[in-house]
Parts: structure tokens; C-alpha cells; sequence
């Protein structure tokens, strides 16, 4: 159509000139060869436009456009959560190399999505640290580009550490093994203002499941046992996640713990002030049976104090044991020079009350063991059951002590699971 219309319009044009010969008609020619031209090229426009085409794009500014880069937080950032997100997004483009440090030069290490458009960083950031990002991308047409990002991360006014430990303050050995009645402790070394938020940082995960709930002992000390006692080969995990978290009052966590154990055979012994002795369960069967002398009974004030001679009745679990200990009465207020006062080293103790209740050797006692009550609140044994006993123990193995005088045991003193479930539960931060 185009060629066909200016070849027309060329006709046209040679005859105008070949039958006027004056200057105006020459002039008056090339006009209207000017407005055929015009007119064709009008017609191919049209008849184009007709067809649906667009004018052709001008793709030079594309193709010399940087990659569209995003980067979180905003730049020069200050108090930032070290566990808010920090992410370099390519919207077009691509990125062909992401560098993070810190303020001390170390390198922050941090993976690249396969398709090379997202960066994030892999590890959490430090308290009251300034990083730094570098940032090196590619546009669609392949225009490289550069850009430097700074910000920096809060410095709390307090930090807490939290210990993952058993009743008797002993750090709970990854790998480990204990007993089915082991009662897991965090112990945070600051008090504790918001309980409910330091709690759902807190996750025991077991094999096989079971259902358990913490108990809040005091502002720095939270206890966490199942309904029931665990069944021996039970896999458990506690995660304490603190780090970064705001806890009240200007607290944070400074940093995660976690440690893994497994729980043994079972083993349960049952002393009876009725019988005055103490029957041993391995997995469920009787393996020993030990005659006891168990505690006096009674109180006496000593220096404004109540000193109770009982046994207190409850179900508690091994704490620990030494061979020898030193047992001394000045230090739960009894003095040694007193009348029931006493400093004696002793064999073969095992403790399961943090107040010194201990399982031990007391030849002394043999006479008693079985018929009378003579101790200030242990249970004494002869020498070969205490030594056995001695042995056969592991940390969280569980003792219930029955039909003696005054109060249960607390949860202080480690009676943890003298306490009946429903009132467990309701001392979680979260019920």
C-alpha cells in the first residue's frame, strides 16, 4: 500500500509539470506533490491502526534500568529488635551478591533464594550492634548497581539467663538419663515480671507425647512435670528461647538454652511410717525391701523459729547423693551443741528433699530400723541396704513417703508431685 500510494502520487506529479511550464505552476506541482505524499502516508497509518498495531515501544529506558532492590529495615535504623526481619528483595532484577557485617567486621551469614531475587540472614543479631549491607544487583537489561545500608539493633536496659536444671539446682545433663518422676526447672537469674511471655518461650517437646504444664514457683523459678510419671525410653527436649524477648520492666532474654535427655527404667520406692520400711520397684517389681527409722515427730522453737522433726508425707524424686556427707543441724537452725543438735559424717546419702532429708547409712539406728521412729526427718537404713540403695538410684527416680506426721511436702522442699494436677495446671502463667 505505501509504495503503490507514492508512486501514484509521483504521476501525478510529472504530468503537472510537463504541461506547466511557468515558475507559479512548477511551485503549485510541488505542493501538491507535498500533499500526496501526506496523504499516503495517512492511508498507511490508518489502514495500520486498523489492523490493531500499536506504535513500537521505546525499550532503551528498560534496558538501562537498575534492578529494583528493597531492603528491611529502612536505612539508618535505630533500636531495631535483633529479631525483627532483615530482608533484601529484588522486585525486578536480580541480585548478584548480598554482604552483611557488623560493626566489629564479622561477616553475617545469610542465604540467597535459588532464583537470586531474596536475601536473609540466617543467625539472629546481637544487642546494641550496627550493620552494615552491601547490596550488589542487576537490571533486566543487565545494568549493574551498588548500594550501602546501615542500621542497628537495641541495647536492653537488663538481660536474664535462664538455667535448665533439676530440683536440686544441678545444671539437667544433655544426654542424660533420669528417673520417670524428673521435674525440669527454669530458673531465670532475674525476677520474672512477665511470666506469661518468659512461658511461651518455654517448649518441653516428648517420645511419646505426654501432657505436661509448668508451675510457677516464685518470680524466678518455673517447674515442669507431666500429669503422670513418664514411661521409661520417653525422649525429652526442653527449648528455652528467650533470646530477644521482652520479658517486663525492661527485661530481655539474652540468650536460648537446650538440652535433651531420656528418661531410664523405672524406679519407685515406698516408704510406710506404718511398717516403717521401704519397698523398692524396678519396672514395676519389688526388688528390696528395707527397714527404716524415719523421723521423731514434734516441733521446738529454736531462736523464733518452728523446727519439725516430722518426715513430711508426699511423692518426691532423687535429688542427688555423696559418699560421705557431712551432715550438720546448725544449718537448718538446730544448734549442733543443743540437746537434738548433731554434726555426724555420713555414708551413703541419697537426697530427695532440699531442706536434707536423705536416705542414708545410720548404724546407730539399727535398732530402731523397722519398729521406732528416731531421726530428725531422714530415713535411716543399715549399712549394706543404704550402700544398695545408694547405687541403684538415679536423679528423678521417685519416692513416695506415706502415713507419717505434719505437713506435705511443698514444692520448695521438692514435693512437686505431691501437688494434685488440677491446681498444678492453675499455677502456670498461661491457664
Amino acid at each position: 500500500m505505501w509504495n503503490r500510494s507514492l508512486a501514484t502520487a509521483a504521476a501525478q506529479a510529472r504530468t503537472l509539470v510537463r504541461h506547466h511550464h511557468s515558475v507559479v505552476r512548477y511551485g503549485l506541482a510541488a505542493v501538491l506533490v507535498l500533499f500526496a505524499v501526506f496523504g499516503a502516508a495517512q492511508a498507511v497509518s490508518l489502514t495500520r491502526c486498523s489492523r490493531g498495531c500499536q506504535p513500537a515501544a521505546d525499550s532503551s529506558a528498560s534496558l538501562a534500568a537498575p534492578a529494583v532492590v528493597t531492603i528491611t529495615p529502612t536505612p539508618n535504623s535505630r533500636d531495631i529488635d535483633p529479631l525483627a526481619p532483615v530482608s533484601v528483595t529484588a522486585a525486578s532484577g536480580t541480585l548478584t551478591g548480598v554482604q552483611m557485617v557488623n560493626d566489629a567486621g564479622k561477616p553475617i551469614d545469610g542465604v540467597l533464594t535459588p532464583d537470586n531475587t531474596s536475601w536473609h540472614p540466617v543467625v539472629p543479631l546481637g544487642y546494641g550492634r550496627a550493620y552494615t549491607l552491601t547490596v550488589a544487583s542487576r537490571g533486566p537489561g543487565g545494568k549493574p548497581a551498588a548500594q550501602v545500608w546501615s542500621f542497628s539493633t537495641l541495647m536492653p536496659p537488663n538481660q536474664t539467663k535462664v538455667y535448665l536444671n533439676t530440683p536440686a539446682d544441678a545444671p539437667l545433663q544433655d544426654g542424660g538419663t533420669y528417673g520417670i518422676g524428673t521435674v525440669i526447672v527454669a530458673h531465670f537469674d532475674e525476677p520474672i515480671s512477665d511470666r506469661a511471655a518468659a512461658e511461651r518461650q518455654l517448649a518441653v517437646s516428648t517420645s511419646p507425647h505426654v501432657d505436661g504444664s509448668w508451675y510457677w514457683v516464685d518470680d524466678q523459678n518455673a517447674h515442669w512435670r507431666p500429669e503422670h510419671y513418664y514411661n521409661p525410653g520417653t525422649a525429652i527436649t526442653i527449648d528455652a528461647k528467650v533470646y530477644g524477648i521482652r520479658l517486663g520492666d525492661g527485661l530481655f532474654g539474652q540468650e536460648d538454652e537446650r538440652v535433651a535427655f531420656r528418661i531410664g527404667e523405672s524406679h519407685v520406692s515406698i516408704a510406710d511410717d506404718t511398717t516403717k520400711q521401704v519397698s523398692v520397684y524396678q519396672n514395676g517389681r519389688l526388688v528390696r525391701t528395707m527397714p527404716t527409722s524415719m523421723g521423731m515427730g514434734g516441733t521446738q522453737q529454736v531462736g523464733g523459729r518452728t523446727l519439725s522433726f516430722w518426715t513430711p508425707p508426699g511423692v518426691y524424686t532423687v535429688l542427688d547423693k555423696a559418699n560421705p556427707v557431712v551432715m550438720d543441724s546448725s544449718t537448718f537452725g538446730l544448734p549442733k551443741n543443743s540437746r537434738l543438735g548433731y554434726r555426724e559424717t555420713i555414708n551413703y546419702a541419697t537426697r530427695i528433699s532440699t531442706d536434707g532429708i536423705y536416705l542414708h547409712q545410720l548404724d546407730a539406728t539399727v535398732w530402731a530400723q523397722g519398729n521406732t521412729d528416731t531421726s530428725h526427718g531422714c530415713l535411716n537404713l543399715n549399712g549394706d541396704n543404704a550402700k544398695w540403695f545408694f547405687g541403684f538410684s538415679q536423679p528423678g527416680d521417685v519416692v513416695e513417703v506415706r502415713h507419717t506426721g505434719g505437713p506435705p511436702a511443698t514444692v520448695q522442699q521438692n514435693g512437686d508431685w505431691t501437688v494434685p494436677w488440677d491446681q498444678w495446671r492453675k499455677a502456670s502463667a498461661l491457664s
